[in-house]
């Protein structure tokens, strides 16, 4: 089967998802079956990793975000080790579609990591999107000074 017959099954997949809100389980089904047909189709795994984060499947989300990570060095032509990345391996301030990818997805696994309550491993993924990218445009310092935070007594009550 053609690379392109592979993605269109993918999106046909997707475009018939139930919806994850009305039902999650079909829609995880369809989403699996996506990542089946186009596991290296970078719309496919955004689609897999915005399903799981948004349905707060955290730990599911974390391989997409890595894969999605990994194309998007890959796109920049700088390490695959994300520590190893210096600001000025990549134009990371330009709008362009990969360097923005890239840092999005540095935020996504300090997300996750934090969600899943392993901070030390967020703040690094956070600390690494700071250093990248100075003029802060997708809010890491932000969340990096939100985790920094003292929790609130009014915070357990929720």
């Amino acid at each position: 089967m053609a690379l392109e017959d592979t993605v269109r099954d993918a999106f046909e997949w997707l475009a018939h998802a139930p919806g994850a809100r009305s039902d999650p389980e079909g829609t995880a089904r369809a989403v699996e079956a996506a990542l089946a047909a186009a596991p290296h189709d970078l719309d496919v795994r955004l689609a897999a990793y915005r399903f799981h984060f948004y349905t707060h499947r955290f730990a599911q989300a974390l391989p997409h975000a890595e894969a999605i990570l990994g194309m998007a060095a890959r796109r920049l032509n700088v390490a695959a080790d994300w520590t190893a990345v210096c600001s000025g391996d990549a134009d990371f301030h330009e709008a362009e579609t990969a360097p923005g990818l890239y840092l999005q997805a540095l935020i996504a696994l300090a997300y996750c990591h934090m969600r899943l309550g392993r901070l030390d491993l967020g703040t690094l993924y956070l600390t690494k999107a700071v250093e990248l990218d100075p003029t802060d445009r997708f809010g890491a310092s932000r969340l990096q000074a939100a985790a920094r935070a003292p929790a609130t007594e009014d915070e357990g009550e929720a």
